[in-house]
């Protein structure tokens, strides 16, 4: 019975340190799943606020009645990108139709071999206007580039439009009262063609008003957006190329200019030059025939 008591204490705590470590092993498992799950947290957070950062604020502009916006985005990408990109951006406004967005400009400049200029203008339908920039930029941070400048001006275009009808009344009574005194018989005649004269004027006053409340009601009508592309050594996280290898490379590129200039010059100064040249060889290789024919001035006789 002695012997049995501590082979049953042993059979005991190898089962609870069994025990132990099952939990152990377990709870190990458990705190490797919580470390994925913050890492995965952690690298969504980032890659959502790198996308924050590339697409700009999202601040939101209330569409105000009677004000008319202007939008301008300026982006930048890697420049093999942004011809795509600006493709994308046109097929999407070709898409909402002509009645919601039309394209009204276009621009695609190379400047140097790794540097792009590009512009897409639209007309938009106001409603549309701010989901269409958004969701431009989008893209843009989808082609792993960046908003790098937004403008959004307001014109209170509905204050001038109310503006110009206060002011048209007003022309159209004064003119009416004009006409009223044109009607009246015995008139003299200077007081008649200083009567037309102020008639005329007015009318052409009506004519200009009406127009510029044309132009702020289509202001209303429509939203002009444009979205500015550009690419560049110094844009960062698209180059990764030194400052100084980059300077490097422009001196050369400068050294190799210079040379094509140097030769461009010289290969158009040598046929003159050998012409020149030509000409002094042939003037020494006659001038001894010239002296041996006579041909040569003889001097003046002395006198006795």
């Amino acid at each position: 019975m002695r012997k049995l008591l501590p082979l049953t204490a042993l059979v005991a705590l190898s089962a609870c340190g069994g025990g132990s470590d099952g939990r152990g092993g377990h709870g190990s498992g458990r705190s490797g799943q919580d470390q994925n799950a913050s890492a995965e947290m952690h690298d969504s957070a980032a890659t959502e606020a790198r996308g924050r950062a590339s697409s700009g604020p999202s601040v939101g502009v209330s569409a105000a009645p009677g004000v008319a916006f202007d939008y301008r985005y300026a982006f930048r990408l890697p420049s093999e990108r942004i011809s795509a990109v600006q493709e994308q951006h046109a097929q999407a406004c070709e898409k909402l139709g002509l009645t919601r967005c039309r394209i009204i400009g276009f621009r695609y400049r190379l400047i140097r071999d790794d540097e792009i200029e590009a512009m897409l203008a639209f007309k938009l339908d106001p409603a549309i206007a701010r989901q269409f920039g958004k969701s431009g930029a989008e893209v843009v941070d989808r082609s792993e580039g960046m908003l790098v400048d937004a403008e959004i001006n307001g014109t209170d275009a509905g204050t001038a439009i109310a503006q110009a009808n206060r002011t048209e009344a007003e022309l159209n009574e004064e003119l009416q009262q004009v006409e009223r005194q044109l009607a009246r018989g015995g008139i003299p005649a200077y007081e008649r063609a200083r009567l037309q004269s102020e008639a005329q004027m007015l009318r052409q006053q009506i004519r200009s008003n009406r127009a510029g409340r044309t132009a702020n009601q289509e202001t209303l009508a429509t939203t002009p957006m444009a979205f500015h592309y550009g690419s560049g050594e110094l844009i960062p996280g698209f180059d990764t190329r030194s400052p100084i290898r980059a300077a490097l490379e422009q001196s050369w590129d400068n050294l190799i200019a210079g040379v094509a200039t140097l030769l461009l010059i010289l290969i158009t100064l040598l046929p003159w030059a050998a012409l020149a040249l030509l000409g002094w060889w042939a003037a020494r290789r006659l001038r001894p025939r010239i002296e041996q024919f006579g041909l040569r001035p003889q001097p003046a006789p002395m006198e006795s």
